[in-house]
């Protein structure tokens, strides 16, 4: 069996890690093996964003490395399938597999289903119903096209069958709840980064932010920097990892000048996983509008509250650890006065979803 993994984004580099963990683990007790490889589009191509997640995972080197990063959707998406296509061709593969929603999920997908390639998609069924979001359209897109839907939650194949997908249909719980048990403990022995910054557990807030909307929007980028600004305090700052998008928005907003003017924000470069798990292990609250980082707070047990109107892991809020309080001042503010009942989610697994994950294929091959 041969696979084509197309890969892009950050998160993808987390979830391919674990998949190829167990693909490289079956090839170790079984005949006949399982040949994967790896193709980058590019869409994160710095080394912060990109570079360093292989070296940290382990991951295995990509077979096709493309730099499709730039431009609009169009171009990102159209630049992503001319390469992708020409790789596919070349290199006929039983199937393509394609985690997330991202522009590379979905030209990895309908380039596959163009040429008649079976489709796996990881973390399908997902739904924020809003189709406002880049990534709703992908992950609708890339589920209809697919042949194999892989599904974290209950949540997401009850999303499936009201649009009619049945067929092929799984639920193996999260491969980023099994990257989150895997690589918790390697970043409990190998980062430092809480000494360097002289953070104290539980002392510090967490703050990411890179959706268009948040940061495209002068308006719903300002309310959240002023949120910060009220909460941060020199005894529990605010740690502020910004991303490249973030970056350049807050200068276009002149917004710079107001973050400085609370010193207890600490503003930081992007990190890499292992320090970013211990950011999310340690922190008291954390505060974003990714998607991941979402659940990566419910599975280190972190509080959280989501940045958006709505979420696609609707399973944190219901167990209390997720709260939706838009981009407003006043809104994230009384989320953060909240004291929430919290339970626990059992549909995200047992740590084992990509071993499900190779097994059904290997079942159904």
């Amino acid at each position: 069996m041969k696979i084509i993994t197309i890969i892009g984004a950050r998160p993808q580099f987390i979830k391919a890690a674990i998949v190829s963990r167990a693909i490289i683990h079956h090839n170790l007790n079984h005949n006949p093996p399982i040949e994967e490889l790896l193709l980058h589009t590019g869409q994160h191509y710095d080394e912060q964003m990109s570079d360093i997640f292989f070296q940290q995972l382990n991951i295995p080197p990509p077979a096709w490395q493309f730099n499709c990063g730039q431009g609009s959707h169009a171009e990102m998406t159209g630049g992503m399938m001319i390469e992708i296509e020409r790789a596919l061709q070349q290199n006929r593969p039983d199937y393509v597999l394609v985690y997330g929603d991202t522009n590379s999920t979905l030209a990895g997908a309908l380039t596959a289903a163009k040429l008649h390639i079976p489709v796996i998609h990881v973390e399908a069924g997902l739904r924020s119903f809003n189709r406002q979001m880049p990534e709703e359209i992908n992950r609708i897109l890339t589920d209809h096209l697919s042949d194999y839907l892989f599904c974290p939650t209950y949540a997401a194949i009850d999303n499936l069958k009201r649009e009619g997908i049945t067929k092929g249909v799984v639920h193996t719980g999260d491969v980023m709840y099994d990257a989150a048990l895997t690589f918790g403990k390697i970043a409990e022995q190998t980062s430092t980064i809480l000494s360097s910054m002289q953070l104290q557990t539980k002392q510090f807030y967490l703050c990411t932010v890179h959706r268009a909307e948040n940061t495209d929007r002068q308006e719903n980028l300002a309310q959240i920097i002023q949120a910060l600004i009220e909460i941060a305090r020199p005894d529990c700052p605010v740690v502020l990892p910004v991303h490249p998008r973030t970056k350049k928005q807050l200068a276009v907003w002149q917004l710079f000048s107001k973050i400085e003017s609370n010193k207890a924000i600490r503003v930081i470069e992007p990190v890499d996983y292992l320090d970013m798990i211990m950011l999310e292990k340690h922190a008291k609250t954390i505060l974003t509008d990714s998607g991941g980082i979402q659940k990566e707070a419910y599975f280190h047990r972190t509080p959280c509250i989501t940045l958006r109107n709505e979420t696609e892991w609707v399973e944190t809020i219901s167990a209390g650890w997720n709260q939706l309080a838009s981009c407003r001042t006043d809104d994230i503010l009384r989320c953060l006065a909240n004291t929430l009942q919290q339970t626990e989610i059992e549909q995200y697994g047992n740590g084992h979803a990509a071993e499900k994950i190779v097994q059904t294929l290997l079942s159904t091959s």
